[in-house]
């Protein structure tokens, strides 16, 4: 299966009629795996930042979690593991896998739990896969 089946299979899929704004899988150096036709051009400033945050969690509290120049307020994730952030009716979650960043990003009327869920999921199915 390619990178990008996963981004529109499993990402991108259908929650009670509603879809995530954006996703992309990443590589830890930046690079990008497969996104969506509407995921923002990231600098390797804002992925680096991301890195640090799960070497070092809360530093991107203070100046927050930047996506393609568009700023999230950091919110509880897990420790080296999750960030999300939050971002008027909308937010980000990103999952730390063993080679690569699950990014989902989402508007109302999704919710924050149905991102963890979409991203987490596929996720934690990478890291099974040693991925």
């Amino acid at each position: 299966m390619s990178w990008q089946t996963y981004v529109d299979d499993h990402l991108m899929c259908d929650i009670d009629g509603h879809n995530l704004t954006a996703a992309a899988i990443i590589g830890h150096d930046g690079s990008v795996w497969a996104q969506s036709a509407t995921f923002p051009q990231l600098k390797i400033e804002e992925v680096t930042g991301i890195m640090k945050d799960f070497a070092d969690p809360g530093s991107l509290a203070p100046t927050g979690l930047y996506l393609g120049s568009t700023k999230y307020m950091v919110i509880q994730g897990e420790t080296g593991a999750v960030i999300r952030g939050k971002k008027g009716s909308g937010g980000v979650t990103i999952k730390k896998t063993n080679q690569a960043l699950v990014i989902g990003i989402y508007e109302e009327p999704l919710t924050a739990g149905q991102c963890n869920m979409i991203v987490e999921r596929l996720g934690d199915y990478l890291i099974d896969q040693g991925i």
